[in-house]
């Protein structure tokens, strides 16, 4: 594939991507009123589709592949690097409200009822419907029953 088409395709998804920076970047924006960890989340999302804006333009000037790798690499470290501090913020945050619902129970205040386990239900919920569809597709695949499918 030729790499004005990659650039087509990556400022497409950068511009696609702007339910995610656009709400991060109000998250930075708010400054100290966000806790330390989704500022640096939101900093980490930027990081992320910024590398992909910055792929795209070199994409388009570069005539190598050189380049594009190494602005790849570069922007995937740093991404992942503040992604990493934004969980250990966070771990530390929640250690420390924590310790304060811990003071506070003792005059009979009870902490907020988090999310409970709906996050993990739909996580499992999408892990087992894909390996469903990967199980489908292998056993049409190795019978050959997918053979005589036409699609349309």
């Amino acid at each position: 594939m030729s790499q004005p088409v990659l650039a087509l395709g990556a400022a497409l998804l950068t511009a696609a991507g702007h339910v995610w920076y656009v709400p991060a970047l109000a998250e930075l924006r708010a400054g100290t009123d966000r806790p330390l960890s989704r500022r640096t989340a939101a900093a980490a999302c930027l990081s992320g589709w910024g590398t992909t804006g910055t792929v795209a333009a070199v994409l388009l000037a570069s005539g190598t592949w050189r380049m594009p790798c190494a602005a790849a690499v570069a922007g995937t470290v740093v991404t992942v690097g503040l992604r990493l501090c934004a969980a250990v913020h966070h771990r530390r945050e929640a250690r420390e409200a924590a310790r304060h619902w811990a003071q506070l129970a003792r005059y009979g205040h009870r902490p907020p009822v988090g999310p409970g386990r709906s996050r993990r239900t739909l996580a499992v919920l999408v892990a087992s419907g894909l390996a469903t569809a990967l199980t489908t597709v292998t056993l049409l695949l190795v019978t050959g029953a997918a053979d005589g499918f036409s699609p349309g």
